[in-house]
């Protein structure tokens, strides 16, 4: 319930933001007397739906570094931190793409790609998991962060969330305009208190539904960067021990708005909201790709 209440209340927060700027701006002009101006209300739509997104992805990285306490990783202090580093050079380099930030975190065993641009990346890595893992481990989960970086997951996820998100302003305000019309006996009045509460109950109501979207394009997305991580090793095996120890971890929490960017997310009672698919279904896909 924790994952859907600050989904619920991140979305209503952007949304109320957007929607007060956008009224001054004199944007939200869609409510005419004649009815809905529907070319209007996507365009809203679209603007709102799509704003929260890209703001987000586009301070992703200083978002990460703040909300984990990341140290990036420009001088390395250590045999450890330099053999990091190296080492995501190189996987870097065998993807095509340049070399990202490299950022240590306390915690438990965890990772997480980020940034906005596949070439000005960041991969974090956490204490716990360079401790509990070896470096053949360490390196399939680094080979995962890249292929997410190569593939352009970031921007993907983004593109998609801001879709879904543009749904749901559209359809929650086309049926806050059928149920204020349901209720008035006046069709010369303006929007009333119906048409406010069933926006606002229709948007939770559809925002857990594209939540549930996104979370599925981002479970298989989890497949691609695995397949990825054994592209870049050579192997499968690297990534299906790895997969292996953390499934015998307790994975370390990441915020809530990097929770689908990390190594691995352990579902609860609602599987479909869960970012990740089970460890055991990702080493399956892993054998079976050989």
């Amino acid at each position: 319930m924790k994952r859907i209440f600050l989904f619920i209340a991140t979305n209503l927060a952007v949304v109320a933001v957007m929607t007060i700027v956008l009224s001054l701006l004199g944007v939200n002009r869609f409510l005419t007397a004649s009815g809905l101006n529907l070319p209007m209300l996507m365009v809203f739509s679209l603007v709102v739906g799509f704003t929260g997104a890209i703001f987000s992805l586009l301070i992703s990285k200083p978002m990460a570094k703040w909300s984990t306490g990341a140290r990036v990783l420009d001088a390395p202090s250590s045999s450890t931190e330099l053999w990091l580093v190296d080492t995501v050079r190189k996987l870097a380099a065998s993807a095509g793409i340049e070399m990202p930030e490299v950022a240590l975190y306390e915690g438990e065993a965890n990772a997480f790609a980020t940034g906005a641009f596949k070439n000005s990346a960041l991969v974090a890595v956490s204490t716990g998991l360079l401790e509990s893992m070896n470096k053949e481990e360490i390196e399939a989960v680094l080979g995962h962060e890249i292929a997410h970086v190569a593939n352009g997951d970031m921007v993907t996820m983004t593109l998609i969330q801001g879709v879904v998100n543009t749904f749901v302003v559209f359809l929650s305000r086309i049926v806050g305009y059928a149920v204020d019309r349901a209720l008035s006996r006046n069709d010369n009045e303006g929007p009333g208190i119906g048409y406010t509460v069933a926006v606002m109950v229709s948007q939770i109501v559809f925002g857990i539904g594209a939540s549930m979207i996104v979370a599925w394009f981002s479970r298989h997305r989890e497949y691609r960067a695995d397949a990825g991580s054994a592209h870049l090793l050579g192997s499968p095996q690297p990534m299906v021990h790895a997969l292996a120890r953390l499934g015998g971890l307790t994975p370390g929490a990441l915020p809530q708005s990097l929770a689908a960017a990390g190594i691995n997310d352990a579902p609860g009672f609602m599987d479909l909201f869960s970012s990740h698919p089970p460890i055991e279904k990702r080493i399956a896909a892993l054998m079976n790709a050989r």
